[in-house]
């Protein structure tokens, strides 16, 4: 009997060292399939970086189409630059004849500047100060009248738009023009040449703007009230209106 009882404890505890082994595998088992759902978990994810990885070449490409536009951008500036350059032209178009008009209009204006400095006017070769009255009428002839005036006396000569004064010394101190393009100038003009007069005077209704040319001579506008122009011009040598030859 005791054998038997041995045998069956023996079989007992097999049968519950099998169960127990059973029991292990499937706990093992479960463990196992547990884990699975987060090695899925860790795939979603992976997946999700995926999507980030996805969404790095959608920037860069996005990068990329600005990169165009804004070139586009640039372009469209330069097209307006280049507007901007033909309202430039345009406008320079608009102004180059008045502005280059104005230009020579000064440029002449100061030559007559540079004559007086020497005692003469643009378009007569006669010099005050060292010229004689006798030179004037052997190379031009008599002139149309003579007149007695101020300090002197003055010659006319109407076709070579030209008055001529001397002293009774015969020395000329006095060389005036009324050109017709001297007639066209205005105050505004000399002063923006020449700048503000040295001197300034009333001869009648007319006004005379007198610039130092040098100690010597003057050069003088003489502006008329009618016109607001220009009358004549005059180079005069104040020192030779005494007549130094007078006994």
């Amino acid at each position: 009997m005791k054998k038997k009882h041995t045998i069956k404890l023996l079989v007992l505890a097999t049968l519950l060292t099998s169960s127990l082994m059973l029991t292990a595998c499937s706990g093992n088992d479960a463990a196992n399939n547990t884990n699975k759902p987060d090695t899925s978990t860790n795939t979603g994810n992976e997946q999700s970086n995926t999507g980030d990885t996805s969404n790095a070449p959608t920037n860069d490409s996005g990068n990329t189409s600005n990169e165009p536009t804004n070139n586009t951008g640039n372009t469209g500036n330069a097209d307006n630059a280049g507007n901007t350059g033909n309202t430039g032209n345009s406008s320079s178009g608009n102004t180059t004849s008045p502005s280059n008009s104005d230009n020579q209009t000064t440029v002449d204006i100061k030559a007559m500047l540079t004559l007086a400095k020497k005692g003469q006017v643009k378009g007569i070769p006669f010099k005050a100060d060292t010229g004689l009255i006798d030179e004037v009428e052997k190379d031009w002839g008599k002139s149309d009248k003579t007149d007695s005036a101020g300090k002197g006396l003055y010659a006319t000569y109407a076709k070579k738009h030209a008055v001529i004064g001397f002293n009774k010394g015969s020395v000329i101190f006095d060389v005036r023009s009324d050109a017709p393009e001297l007639q066209k100038l205005t105050l505004k003009q000399i002063e923006a040449a020449l700048g503000k007069a040295d001197k300034v005077t009333k001869n009648g209704s007319d006004t005379i703007y007198t610039y130092e040319a040098s100690d010597t001579f003057e050069l003088r506008f003489i502006i008329s009230k009618d016109t607001g122009k220009v009358d004549h011009v005059s180079v005069y040598s104040p020192k030779d209106t005494i007549n130094n030859m007078a006994g």
